[in-house]
């Protein structure tokens, strides 16, 4: 039903019919409704569309992602990356599974507030433009990014990222994923 969808949408907006193909790949691991169920993946529901574009543009020319992405991304026109990136922005995002510890949340919330986190990513974290959308995003996604941006900032990201984790420890690291993994 979905690839129905989306073959409409984009045939609607001129994309090529392998359009569907790439959005079923894009599914197959992130999520038919674009909230992944898969440790280690991020979810794409209700991530801002100029941030999904930007993300597919730099795989697509290899500076981000990895070879699988890569891989999918390689040939895909700018038009098939807006239509992606618009559908995904549309998709509801869901909350985040499990129970939240109460310590970590408390502990998440403040140093999340310390570091300004609502400045960019909006108060309710729910992110804008190139700002990425922070709440209810997998958990263990958000510590392993969190982690190499302050450690070895990924290549086509903002060193504001780097300066602003600069210092913070694995446990502050943690607390913070734990706590926007649960943000609603």
């Amino acid at each position: 039903m979905l690839i129905a969808f989306f073959s409409s949408a984009a045939a609607a907006q001129g994309a090529a019919p392998a359009i569907a193909d790439r959005l079923q790949a894009c599914s197959d691991c992130h999520g038919p409704d674009g909230n992944s169920v898969t440790p280690g993946i991020p979810s794409l529901a209700a991530q801002p569309k100029v941030f999904v574009e930007n993300v597919l543009v730099l795989t697509r020319e290899g500076l981000r992602g990895n070879a699988v992405m890569q891989g999918l991304m390689k040939g895909i026109t700018d038009r098939e990356i807006s239509a992606l990136a618009t559908h995904f922005a549309a998709l509801p995002a869901k909350p985040s599974p499990g129970e939240p510890d109460k310590a970590l949340i408390q502990k998440g919330r403040a140093l999340s507030g310390k570091l300004r986190c609502g400045t960019c990513h909006l108060p309710n974290l729910r992110g804008r433009e190139q700002m990425p959308r922070l709440a209810g995003q997998r958990e263990e996604v958000l510590y392993a990014k969190m982690i190499a941006f302050r450690d070895k900032p990924p290549p086509g990201t903002d060193t504001i990222m780097n300066a602003t984790l600069y210092g913070t420890t694995d446990a502050d690291i943690k607390a913070m994923a734990h706590f926007l993994a649960h943000a609603r």
